[in-house]
């Protein structure tokens, strides 16, 4: 029963509420459970899919190889989201990569289901584009604080993003846990520059480390950073 996309609670959380009963009857008989191991892949920039894939458990990162082969991470997606929705309804090649920055659970969806339902379910269609105007403007406001914010902002930005969407562990640590490589394709900046600003902000008493495992000691002085 868990396996029926009718009864699964995540479908709440995306455009995969709107489809009618009979739409969601072929993504539960057509639907791939999968199991993703954290640093493994999900899909890599470039490559065709062949349908979405809705994520039950775990957090992802998409990210885009520059030019010079640097990698910048995009969004970070967790339960609820669907990933390679635009790239399959748009019927393009990926531009970003997706790998799993923790254990994953995913369900794919046959491309053909996707283009059935978006034909003969308005509803969903609707909420498809509402999905894609929020990425859109998740985008927009990503461009306004690369251009506008500090680096020390943007640390202190996804550092409360981080805590506000995932928690954090019975010892008061943020329970996503990021590389310092992660951190800094995140906030846009070199590696070395992240590690000098999480000290920074280790010596000021903002937050407290353990390994690479981060914790906010002072939420409001975080806030008025920027």
């Amino acid at each position: 029963m868990e396996n029926k996309c009718k009864n699964c609670i995540v479908r709440q959380f995306n455009s995969i509420r709107a489809m009618s009963k009979a739409d969601l009857k072929k993504v539960s008989d057509s639907k791939i459970s999968k199991t993703i191991k954290k640093g493994d892949a999900i899909f890599e920039e470039g490559e065709k899919l062949d349908g979405v894939f809705c994520v039950r458990e775990g957090v992802s990162k998409l990210s885009k190889l520059s030019s010079n082969g640097k990698s910048q991470i995009i969004k970070l997606t967790g339960r609820g989201e669907v990933i390679g929705q635009r790239s399959v309804i748009a019927e393009e090649s990926t531009n970003l990569s997706a790998v799993a920055v923790s254990d994953m659970e995913v369900c794919f969806i046959p491309k053909d289901i996707i283009s059935t339902a978006l034909n003969s379910t308005p509803n969903f269609a609707i909420e498809v584009l509402k999905q894609m105007s929020s990425e859109l403007k998740e985008a927009d406001e990503g461009i306004v604080n690369m251009a506008q914010k500090t680096v020390r902002q943007r640390m202190a930005e996804a550092f409360l993003f981080l805590k506000k969407n995932y928690g954090e562990d019975e010892d008061g640590f943020l329970r996503l846990s990021l590389s310092r490589e992660d951190y800094a394709s995140v906030v846009g900046t070199a590696t070395e520059s992240c590690i000098r600003i999480i000290s920074e902000f280790k010596k000021n008493g903002f937050i407290k480390t353990s390994g690479k495992k981060i914790g906010l000691i002072d939420q409001k002085i975080m806030q008025e950073l920027f």
